[in-house]
């Protein structure tokens, strides 16, 4: 299969991203029901977040403020402000299972900020999770740059994926977001998904490599934090 050249992007033809008709903002019991049940069923989901940005020296990211999963056909978009405000509470009825799950895998670009900010502010321990900046990376020796979405979408789609530097340094935190940001933040999730299928149709060796190790880090976390949890009942049993 041939790639289209990196230094060619700008001239590509662009990107269609999701429908927006196909992006949920969970909000609602409802939303929280059908999101569990569509993303549970899945063996792999595209997965980024989304934080207000700093601009003061020394200023504390509050982030992330928004998260994103999507399937195949849709994406989910959960916005968590408050860590103790009553959507955030539903949103991680969904988040905390999901991302916890060892057998369904996570893919995304450049998330080693986004795991954890996830961590700190929500204490969930996203487990099975392939970041292709770096996994995609792997194939070409020679290459010392990671990969990004645009790369990844132009050399494997020959598409042009934009990302809009005025959107990304938008308020994530607003209570209501714009259809740019919604889109914008929907792309971001959906299209990884869309380039691990493309890399696994076409590279599957280096693909389910990289699917194994997920999953085998993700099954001993598990197994650890069972374990821990065992242990803390235990003593808790003993104490009483």
């Amino acid at each position: 299969m041939s790639e289209t050249a990196p230094d060619t992007e700008e001239s590509l033809p662009p990107y269609e991203g999701i429908a927006l008709s196909s992006v949920r903002l969970v909000r609602t019991r409802e939303d929280v029901q059908a999101a569990l049940a569509a993303l549970l069923a899945c063996d792999a989901i595209g997965f980024d977040t989304e934080s207000k940005p700093t601009f003061q020296k020394g200023e504390v990211s509050t982030g992330p403020h928004l998260v994103q999963l999507a399937d195949d056909t849709q994406a989910w978009l959960f916005q968590i402000g408050s860590p103790a405000s009553p959507a955030v509470v539903l949103a991680t009825e969904v988040l905390r299972p999901v991302l916890e799950s060892p057998t369904i895998l996570k893919v995304g670009f450049g998330l080693g900020d986004d795991l954890r900010r996830l961590r700190a502010k929500l204490g969930i321990e996203t487990r099975n999770v392939i970041d292709l900046a770096t996994a995609l990376r792997r194939r070409e020796e020679r290459e010392k740059n990671a990969w990004g979405a645009k790369t990844a979408v132009a050399r494997f789609f020959g598409k042009r994926l934009q990302k809009s530097r005025r959107i990304t340094t938008t308020n994530w935190a607003m209570p209501r977001l714009s259809e740019q940001q919604i889109q914008y933040a929907a792309d971001d999730a959906h299209v990884a998904l869309r380039i691990y299928r493309h890399w696994r149709e076409h590279f599957p060796a280096a693909a389910e490599t990289a699917a194994a190790n997920a999953a085998r880090l993700a099954a001993r976390a598990a197994a650890q934090a069972l374990a821990e949890a065992q242990q803390a009942q235990q003593q808790t049993q003993q104490q009483a």
